[in-house]
């Protein structure tokens, strides 16, 4: 017979700010439709921001002024209804985290990603993060309160309650928004000022350094503040001030060309390098940082995990006899809703595994979901290390294919495709974790919010999909090269290890038909990658560069816009390297000495050794923000006020607005552009400069102010939006 666990003192002595006696709207169907529009388009925002930083922030906080600003012009709403919309729209944040940290990695190895394929493994992931964290919630949430922490969750509870109290500046978020999104209009759709600021130092050796003036950089910095910020600049200049002009100094005198690069060191400009050179020491370093983060909260995995599976096994034998505000979904829905899942994933086409690949999911899975869960309670989910454990998965599952003798090249969309999983499904673990402590500390019904955030899960994955392959067609060039001599010739198909695939499709370019092909494996010199293949020669004549981690950075002497992705090179990388065991790995091993040194300096090596692949442009934007942060910490400690109340502030609060104004324009961008991609061709101009080509600004700016000059005036305009966020931190 089922018997009632007892109530710990703890438990009985809290109460929440609507008591359980209490039954107000909650589950609402206004507030789901609320919290499913905000999750898509924080989800969007986040697909950008990842894709171009490797890095997202909390969305829960801005999507709770957001509702509260809202239902106050469509009148009365309750703590709780609010409390939903910020559940259900926070899921969107979360699994873009996941899906962009991995799924990318597919596209670097020369594959296609369809919007299916992005949805179905979203859905699955963070549906099942979700489903494996609900046994867990008396554990962390309730018999841990006032022990972990949660602090984005315990920080939302604050901001709730203060909006039931009438004491929002929702305004900010919407005036941070409308001026990041026509800053970032103006500055790359119409190119009135540059978006890149810089300089290059010849006598240096190429030394470099410059700066993307984008308001979602500066928003980002501010939230992660002057310590992160200034680590990831520091590993931007160990790469652009020392390890560039280094390889430059010693490899200018080669009369021949050092692997992986195709090209003398002499004839390379500064990106040039850092493609060849400098992105295997970045992937190395992020990796190794990554796993070295992972290995040292060992001692909080082991006992989440140990604690979490006692508390499964207490909740099944415990009555569901409870107050409003301890319900929680049935213990037979959560884990045999998981385990269907990972079933279903088998016969899903979009992704491809089988039932070796649902059992991985399950485990590292549900390994990682407690972990995850754990470590947000204490660190807060923007500190949470789902890359690292992503990796932990990943080098798990290539591990046990490379020992049972699944290496053939389509086994590593399969791993990427468990990786991708169970990545979605620890960040989303994660982001439930914070609503529902933020839920319990308002007086929620758990089993109303964990329906919630599955209603976000499912909407937020279009959108992650659709973003995601939009940016990465509208940005994919196709690029002259060509390997002289080098002939490509296609394996037989049921070849398991074959190089080279030829596709079935033909495309016309520059008035000739070549033949599609994907070569899977370096050959003969040719990088991974799709080409199109000249049907006499067999020989390579066209790149097909994609949009997302591409390695062309500058066509007929325009620059043209890449998203790195950063972490999911990191995954392509670890993937290809253990199955095909072709990697330049002395390059790679200089970044896990780099961050090993890092290491024994005592310093936190993961955001250097990510400043480290990203570009310099992008962490000293993310450092100007940095300062602002710390300038308005110096402020307000001399006026003796608490720094806590910043993570609430109206600055993040105008920084939120930034990074979503930024990102949803660069959408906006991207969109206009896949738009007009045929006029563009025509016309002779890359699709994301049609813009300003048919309104000639370029010539207009051009024509006013010139040379070194142009710079200066992007930087003064970045900083106008830098003074602009100080005034109001400060406030």
């Amino acid at each position: 017979m089922a018997t009632i666990a007892p109530v710990p003192t703890e438990e009985r002595s809290f109460e929440p700010y609507v008591p359980a006696s209490r039954a107000p709207a909650e589950l609402t169907l206004r507030a789901l439709v609320l919290g499913a529009i905000l999750g898509v388009v924080f989800a969007a925002s986040s697909v950008y921001l990842a894709l171009k930083i490797g890095l997202t922030v909390s969305a829960s906080i801005p999507i709770a002024v957001l509702a509260v600003a809202f239902f106050r012009t469509l009148g009365h709403s309750t703590i709780l209804e609010n409390n939903i919309v910020q559940t259900t729209g926070s899921a969107g944040e979360s699994i873009a985290a996941g899906v962009v940290f991995t799924l990318p990695a597919i596209l670097l190895l020369g594959y296609d990603l369809s919007v299916s394929k992005v949805a179905v493994i979203a859905v699955a992931g963070g549906v099942m993060g979700v489903l494996l964290m609900i046994p867990l919630r008396r554990a962390l949430i309730v018999k841990e309160h006032g022990v972990l922490t949660y602090p984005e969750g315990t920080a939302c509870a604050e901001v709730l309650v203060a909006g039931e109290k009438g004491g929002l500046q929702a305004r900010l978020l919407f005036q941070a928004f409308g001026l990041a999104f026509i800053y970032k209009f103006l500055m790359s759709g119409l190119r009135v000022w540059k978006e890149v600021a810089g300089t290059v130092w010849p006598g240096l050796n190429s030394a470099s350094i410059s700066a993307e003036v984008s308001p979602e950089l500066m928003g980002v910095g501010y939230i992660i503040g002057p310590r992160i910020s200034g680590f990831l600049f520091a590993g931007g200049c160990i790469a652009y001030l020392v390890l560039i002009p280094a390889i430059k100094l010693f490899g200018d005198p080669l009369t021949s060309n050092i692997y992986p690069a195709s090209k003398l060191i002499h004839d390379m400009g500064p990106g040039e390098v850092r493609a060849n050179f400098v992105y295997f020491i970045g992937a190395g370093a992020v990796a190794s940082a990554g796993i070295l983060s992972l290995v040292r909260a060992l001692p909080t995995i082991v006992s989440a995990f140990r604690s979490g599976f006692q508390d499964l096994r207490r909740s099944v034998g415990t009555a569901a006899t409870r107050v409003r505000t301890d319900w929680d979904l049935p213990i037979w829905v959560t884990v045999g809703g998981a385990v269907v899942l990972a079933l279903l994933l088998t016969i899903m086409p979009q992704v491809g595994v089988n039932l070796l690949g649902a059992v991985l999911i399950i485990i590292f899975g549900f390994f990682f979901v407690v972990v995850s869960s754990r470590i947000t309670g204490e660190i807060g989910s923007s500190a949470n290390p789902i890359s690292g454990m992503t990796i932990a998965a990943l080098i798990g599952t290539t591990v046990i294919f490379l020992v049972i003798g699944w290496t053939g090249v389509d086994h590593r969309v399969a791993a990427l495709s468990i990786a991708g999983v169970i990545a979605v499904a620890a960040g989303n673990a994660g982001a439930t974790s914070q609503d529902l402590k933020t839920g319990y500390l308002v007086g929620a019904t758990p089993r109303r919010q964990q329906i919630a955030i599955m209603v976000g899960a499912v909407t937020s994955a279009l959108a992650i999909g659709w973003t995601l392959t939009l940016l990465n067609n509208t940005y994919t060039n196709v690029v002259p090269e060509h390997y002289p001599g080098v002939a490509i010739q296609a394996a037989a198909p049921d070849a398991p290890d074959r190089s080279v695939t030829t596709l079935g499709e033909t495309m016309v370019q520059g008035g000739k038909r070549y033949d599609l092909v994907r070569i899977n494996i370096p050959t003969g010199g040719v990088p991974a990658g799709k080409y199109l293949i000249d049907p006499d020669t067999r020989e390579v004549a066209y790149l097909i560069d994609p949009g997302i981690g591409g390695r062309v950075r500058e066509m007929n002497g325009r620059p043209v816009t890449k998203l790195d992705s950063p972490k999911a090179t990191i995954m392509a990388l670890v993937t290809d390297g253990i199955l095909t065991r072709k990697l330049p790995w002395g390059l790679v091993m200089i970044g896990v000495f780099i961050t090993l040194a890092i290491e024994l300096m005592g310093i936190q090596s993961l955001p250097v050794a990510v400043g480290v692949y990203l570009p310099i442009s992008t962490s000293s934007a993310m450092f100007a923000g940095g300062v602002v942060r710390w300038l308005v910490e110096r402020r307000l400690r001399r006026d003796e006020r608490s720094i806590a109340e910043i993570e609430s502030g109206p600055g993040v609060l105008f920084a939120s607005g930034l990074i979503a104004g930024g990102s949803i324009g660069g959408i906006v961008i991207a969109a206009i552009a896949a738009a007009v991609v045929k006029r563009a061709a025509a016309a002779g101009v890359p699709a994301a400069d049609y813009l300003s080509h048919i309104g000639r600004l370029e010539r207009v700016v051009g024509g006013v102010v010139t040379g070194g000059a142009q710079d200066l005036l992007a930087l003064a305009i970045f900083g106008l939006l830098g003074v602009l966020l100080f005034r109001i931190g400060k406030r």
